[in-house]
């Protein structure tokens, strides 16, 4: 799962560009959104499609909430998709 978790931040911060921002400086129960990296839908929505050509795994609308509480959460749930 750590390896996954850390594709994760990797994947996230590839795909917002986020040159200032390490894989490091990411925790992995840090919020995604508001707090902690800030992501707004705009993001949440890049991320979903980057997911889905990573790892052939499709986020739904309703999906986001939970999933994206937390990079964890955010593996755990590509890992129980790709099972």
């Amino acid at each position: 799962m750590e390896k996954l978790i850390a594709e994760v931040k990797d994947l996230i911060i590839e795909t917002l560009n986020l040159e200032d921002v390490s894989a490091d400086e990411i925790g992995n129960e840090d919020p995604l959104f508001d707090e902690g990296l800030g992501l707004d839908s705009i993001d949440a929505l890049e991320i979903g499609v980057a997911i889905k050509k990573s790892y052939g795994v499709e986020l739904k609308g309703e999906d986001t909430d939970t999933h994206f509480a937390s990079v964890t959460a955010l593996a755990q749930f590509i890992e129980s998709r790709r099972a």
